[in-house]
């Protein structure tokens, strides 16, 4: 097998097979962190570094550990001075899936079959140049060409959201959904919360001074994102915490933290608790997925995050989640209503997270996750659902990528560790290959259209 040929991960000749059958499925991305307005306004990308550096941390922290300079990374070298010092250090990521996920990018909507190293990334450079110049490279046509049927992007709820009004009308190919993600008002603690929560009254009308007004004011928000068409909230939580919270006492702890005072761990984590919930009850009203991703520690490198802010890099996964108490009072309070997508980032949590799913018929197990998002990563937690709980039930893939035109190597690298898996299953006597063939188009596109667009 050659590399990234097109037997790419296919071991076996059922493999092959299965893959046949899904490889030109539409997508649907339910999870993504995609530039609304790059997609309405549709102009072609100017160079290969800005459609493949410029906005993905994972490529930036394999240049960092490669010992490339920040000012060829983030700072103020051209973007040829990056891509050169990108591809001086290319052939140092290999076992990474930014290798792969850039050569099949490369392949795919280029036709460069070239490897990224020294000596070839002027070439690659002028190659990529011309082509980036046709019409059918700007945002809007990659997205037909991959057959992206939905996106949801990731979005704050203190944003007010044109270019999503506008995709409905000048995205005629793939609808452009939001994503009602409110973590930066969940925590009073946070240095910019106060700020936040008034940016937030203002885009909604409200008074939040008070915990009244800003409870409506949330509502106010999450029903402007289910007109123009949001299926999901997102929730990122470092560690998670439920149970039931007096709304009296979530009227102290947020006026205390609205006059400035200090709180508690204990009141911090009663507020959060309340939220949840609240959050919770607002998704199972509108109909809506509750997507929490559980387990980044974000911002860890601090000097990385005071010189470039957040997303630069510096996140790590930590052990120190709590499943099993965290979620048992919201799992149970939501048990039924609301449908539940739990990411882990600790692969180590796996068993934990797939026994809860095994539990609830309303909560699923999302994709393998930042960290884990590889052919091994994916293989690991395919291969452990299927003994544990359902693989049928597996929420499907999310790109969670910045690089719009990443979503088509993300999806084919996933399509394709589900069909190894499965065709390695037959092949050893597990399950016959019909059953696998469903399975496998479920994972790849029937699953993701019942769960969350239905």
């Amino acid at each position: 097998m050659a590399f990234l040929d097109e037997n790419y991960l296919l071991t076996t000749g059922t493999a092959r097979r299965l893959y046949e059958d899904v490889r030109n499925l539409p997508v649907l991305d339910p999870h993504n962190h995609a530039d609304a307005g790059e997609i309405v306004l549709n102009r072609n990308w100017l160079d290969i570094w800005q459609v493949e550096g410029a906005t993905d941390h994972y490529v930036w922290e394999l240049m960092r550990r490669r010992g490339v300079p920040e000012e060829k990374i983030t700072g103020t070298a051209s973007p040829r001075e990056k891509w050169r010092a990108l591809a001086e250090v290319f052939p140092d990521f290999v076992g990474n899936p930014t290798y792969e996920w850039v050569h099949l990018d490369l392949r795919r909507r280029f036709g460069v079959d070239q490897v990224i190293c020294a000596e070839t990334g002027d070439e690659i450079w002028e190659r990529t140049a011309r082509v980036l110049t046709l019409p059918e490279m700007r945002p809007q046509q990659v997205l037909a060409a991959v057959q992206v049927e939905k996106l949801c992007t990731t979005d704050d709820p203190t944003l007010h959201l044109p270019f999503h009004e506008a995709a409905r009308q000048e995205v005629p190919s793939t609808a452009v959904l939001p994503t009602w993600r409110p973590d930066k008002l969940v925590d009073p603690t946070r240095s910019d919360w106060r700020d936040r929560v008034l940016r937030l009254g203002e885009e909604s009308g409200e008074d939040v001074s008070v915990l009244a007004g800003f409870e409506r004011a949330l509502a106010a928000t999450h029903a402007y994102f289910r007109r123009l068409g949001a299926v999901a909230s997102d929730h990122g939580f470092t560690r998670i915490e439920s149970r039931f919270v007096p709304r009296a006492r979530a009227a102290e702890i947020y006026e205390a933290a609205w006059r400035g005072r200090t709180l508690s761990s204990e009141e911090r984590a009663d507020f959060q608790a309340y939220l949840l919930r609240l959050f919770g009850e607002l998704d199972a009203d509108a109909g809506m997925v509750m997507q929490l991703h559980v387990g980044a520690v974000r911002d860890y490198r601090r000097r990385l995050w005071q010189e470039l802010g957040p997303d630069a890099g510096g996140d790590i996964s930590t052990q120190q989640v709590d499943w099993v108490g965290g979620l048992h009072w919201f799992l149970n309070e939501f048990d039924g209503p609301l449908k539940i997508v739990l990411y882990c980032l600790d692969p180590t949590h796996l068993p934990t997270v797939a026994t809860i799913a095994r539990a609830f018929p309303n909560v699923f197990v999302g994709a393998a996750w930042w960290f884990n998002d590889s052919p091994f990563g994916m293989a690991l937690q395919l291969k452990y659902l299927a003994t544990v709980d359902l693989l049928f039930n597996h929420a499907g893939m999310v790109t969670d990528s910045r690089k719009i035109l990443s979503f088509g190597s993300r999806t084919e690298m996933f399509r394709r560790a589900v069909c190894r898996v499965l065709g390695e299953m037959v092949e050893e006597g597990q399950i016959p290959e019909d059953p696998a063939r469903r399975v496998a188009r479920r994972l790849a596109y029937d699953g993701p259209r019942e769960l969350f667009f239905a």
